[in-house]
């Protein structure tokens, strides 16, 4: 389940944002993440533990 995540890909996660968005951007990936909320732009730094746990769905970037 290595390297699942990848710069440039929208995970779509379990909770909403309070835009009301459910998909975010991946902008980094390490042991933090760094998201970008495609629903208002807001930015997040988010461990990979949490990332890992509450994605439902990855849609790569073709």
């Amino acid at each position: 389940m290595a390297n699942v995540y990848e710069v440039g890909d929208v995970i779509r996660m379990k909770k909403k944002h309070p835009c009301g968005s459910y998909e975010w951007e991946i902008l980094r990936v390490g042991a933090d993440f760094r998201l970008k909320c495609t629903g208002c732009g807001h930015q997040i730094m988010i461990t990979r533990k949490l990332v890992e746990k509450n994605t439902k769905e990855i849609r790569k970037n073709a």
